[in-house]
């Protein structure tokens, strides 16, 4: 998983609520178990037309929010069904963060297991970040992790909390399988005293 330190970058406004995992990734795309080449299916049924072309309205399709590295939302993002199809829509698209008012609890889980960061924050908060963000190419965002920090284009600054756990798996880049690997040594040892000590579960026969 890559890391997560500083990321700053075009934020594009979606202050629509109760955002499901349904509109982030509709489910006809969800036959594939690759987490890449789902960006552009990413809002399907918002971003195309029945006919199967862009609809000029949506923000992603608008010329200054095509590459947006940042997404502030409305409340209660992620809602419905527990798809972790999108985490990876929003991740290859190109998305690194998330900032709404509320998240749906496996939506959130999901997004740090795939290297997204997602903050929770006030309606207040939400507002002013979705004010900036209306600036089209202007509305650049600095998301700092190690800091807590959101900035502005006009450099005021937000705090924001995570679960220090959370942060950690986002600056070294740990995924689940990667906070296993950090327990390998453990592991090796483990296998070794249970070959020694019940060898029929190892498959083998004592001497």
């Amino acid at each position: 998983m890559e890391k997560f330190e500083t990321l700053t970058g075009v934020a594009a406004p979606l202050p629509q609520i109760n955002v499901d995992t349904d509109m982030i990734i509709p489910k006809q795309f969800l036959k594939t178990i690759k987490r890449t080449g789902l960006g552009k299916n990413l809002f399907d049924e918002m971003r195309y037309r029945a006919d199967g072309s862009e609809n000029p309205d949506f923000v992603l399709n608008k010329p200054a929010y095509r590459e947006a590295k940042i997404l502030v939302a409305g409340e209660n993002f992620g809602c419905g069904s527990s798809r972790e199809h999108a985490p990876w829509a929003i991740l290859d698209f190109g998305i690194r963060c998330v900032i709404a008012t509320s998240f749906a609890d496996i939506f959130f889980n999901n997004c740090f297991k795939n290297g997204i960061l997602a903050i929770a924050l006030p309606q207040e908060q939400i507002d002013k970040l979705l004010d900036d963000a209306g600036r089209g190419a202007n509305a650049v965002l600095t998301v700092d992790l190690p800091n807590q920090t959101i900035t502005g284009p006009d450099g005021g600054s937000i705090s924001f909390d995570i679960d220090p756990f959370r942060k950690r798996c986002l600056l070294e880049g740990l995924d689940d399988i990667g906070l296993t690997l950090e327990k390998a040594d453990a592991i090796a040892d483990f296998e070794a005293k249970r070959a020694r000590t019940t060898p029929w579960l190892a498959g083998s026969s004592a001497a």
